[in-house]
């Protein structure tokens, strides 16, 4: 399974770290950003993705994010 969210993420180092925090939470996951994109995209591929607990997670971290649709 792939989804894919819009993010205001902005800088690499911050996306690096929600990468590696969202690793702790995914562990066989696949998680990458695409900060060139308009939409800053966070994509994860893993076998169970909960959109709740991501979104939850990166708005702790004082980011926006949502499921692209």
């Amino acid at each position: 399974m792939i989804e894919v969210f819009k993010t205001d993420v902005q800088e690499t180092e911050q996306s690096k770290m929600i990468v590696m925090n969202l690793l702790e939470h995914f562990p066989d996951s696949v998680i990458n950003f695409d900060l060139e994109d308009c939409d800053k995209i966070l994509r994860i591929h893993a076998v169970s993705i909960s959109n709740r607990t991501i979104i939850a997670l990166l708005n702790s971290y004082g980011y926006h994010c949502e499921v692209l649709a």
